[in-house]
């Protein structure tokens, strides 16, 4: 008999596996009628430093109450954390990601980098942390562990996903600096399944932004299949980029799915660039965006101490880079 632990395990890998053969292609830019403005997916930040990074772009007005009653609507499907859908009593749906296994707890993560992305000008949907809520069900009012919430906000359609091998800003320099962010938090998930197309409406006009969304798999070890994420001291073991060879940055730690976007393609002009906008952010920044993740202050101490390293580091390989090439 086959133990249901190993024919889940192997069922995931065969599903990843295959995912990654379907998804895997030719890295090049798409030239859609009528033209996309980079704005869609990057828009350059005005005043970084008064940037808040515990609320976020959304600010405190779209949070979720952590003393409110949610009413279970159904459980959340898709993903591999488990989760809920829940309706507050303003009538707001959430999507609740909770902790699945030892593998680490995606929330937290998930919010941190959220809130940097947004920060340095990447569209990012309103995703906050509780550590727990009250829930009612059909068994009455019970606590139930937190995790990361976002909310279906009526001003942002889905309109699907879309392709990080193909799409219109391809090799220009917010796409290439936004993977050199996400590597170096070690993200694992650079699968087009956490890519959301979003039509979005404000003051009459609809415009669109391209969002990665589902950033939890992070803060670890990169990998395919069920890497550690959330995770100091495996974190902390791990390098950013070990060197440079012919023009191109080289990320010889990184695990994860589809290392074509990241072999070879990266240069240190790139890495100059993401540098630059993350090396805009301030402590306070910094520990406002592990707050909001529910962090306790020292583990965010030495989290945060470790990517100023790699930010410093960053601007040190650019630099030289750049300066060889001119």
């Amino acid at each position: 008999m086959v133990h249901p632990n190993f024919a889940w395990r192997a069922l995931l890998v065969l599903t990843v596996a295959l995912s990654a053969l379907q998804c895997a292609g030719t890295v090049r830019p798409t030239s859609p009628s009528p033209a996309i403005p980079l704005s869609a997916w990057w828009q350059q930040p005005e005043n970084l430093a008064r940037r808040d990074l515990f609320h976020g772009p959304w600010d405190a007005a779209h949070a979720p109450d952590p003393a409110a009653e949610y009413t279970f609507v159904r459980p959340k499907t898709g993903g591999f954390n488990p989760g809920v859908i829940v309706r507050d009593p303003q009538g707001r749906e959430w999507h609740v990601k909770q902790p699945r296994d030892s593998h680490g707890d995606e929330g937290p993560t998930e919010v941190v980098l959220s809130r940097v992305l947004s920060a340095l000008g990447y569209h990012q949907p309103p995703v906050y942390y509780l550590p727990s809520f009250t829930m009612r069900d059909n068994s009455g009012a019970h606590i139930e562990r937190g995790g990361r919430f976002r909310l279906d906000e009526p001003s942002m359609k889905d309109m699907g996903e879309w392709s990080w091998q193909q799409n219109p800003f391809v090799g220009q320099r917010p796409y290439q600096g936004l993977l050199v962010i996400l590597l170096m938090f070690n993200s694992s998930d650079l699968k087009n399944s956490n890519n959301t197309l979003y039509q979005v409406t404000r003051a009459g006009r609809t415009i669109d932004w391209y969002v990665v969304r589902d950033l939890g798999d992070a803060l670890g070890k990169t990998g395919r299949f069920a890497p550690k994420r959330n995770n100091l001291d495996i974190f902390a073991g791990t390098k950013f980029i070990t060197g440079v060879s012919d023009g191109f940055a080289q990320f010889g730690d990184y695990r994860g799915l589809h290392g074509e976007l990241v072999n070879r393609r990266i240069t240190p002009a790139d890495v100059a660039w993401a540098s630059a906008l993350l090396g805009g952010l301030s402590d306070r920044q910094w520990q406002d965006a592990f707050r909001a993740g529910g962090y306790a202050p020292d583990v965010a101490r030495q989290f945060i101490s470790i990517l100023r390293g790699r930010v410093a580091e960053a601007q040190r390989i650019g630099s030289a880079g750049v300066a060889t090439t001119r």
